[in-house]
């Protein structure tokens, strides 16, 4: 019965990283790099959009500045901020094997 054990501890043996504790393999990981690189991504086009919609007011406190109402605010910036949290979601759910399966096939293919 021992024998049996360690024949068992040796065919799958722990790895644990330099601190001591068990590395995960990577399908228990909950996100690949490429996750975390889309989710960056997502980022940067989330704060583009707000970026887009800021912008300076009237300058005199009775006048009126009509670049409140241009294009750049109204419609490019929140378009941007959409796309960005839309596409956020995305890189959250998707599960980090998908992206293996995807960076396999397209070796293959070259």
């Amino acid at each position: 019965m021992a024998l049996k054990i360690k024949e068992e501890i040796k065919k799958d043996p722990i790895k644990k990283d330099l601190m001591g504790f068990e590395k995960t393999s990577e399908k228990d990981k909950p996100f690949s790099p490429l996750n975390f690189w889309l989710m960056g991504g997502c980022a940067i086009l989330i704060f583009l959009g707000y970026l887009f919609m800021s912008g300076g007011g009237s300058t005199e406190p009775n006048g009126f500045n009509p670049d409140i109402f241009s294009t750049r605010r109204i419609v490019v910036g929140p378009l941007l901020s959409f796309l960005g949290f839309l596409l956020m979601a995305f890189a959250i759910i998707c599960p980090p094997y998908k992206w293996d399966a995807v960076k396999k096939k397209f070796k293959k293919e070259k």
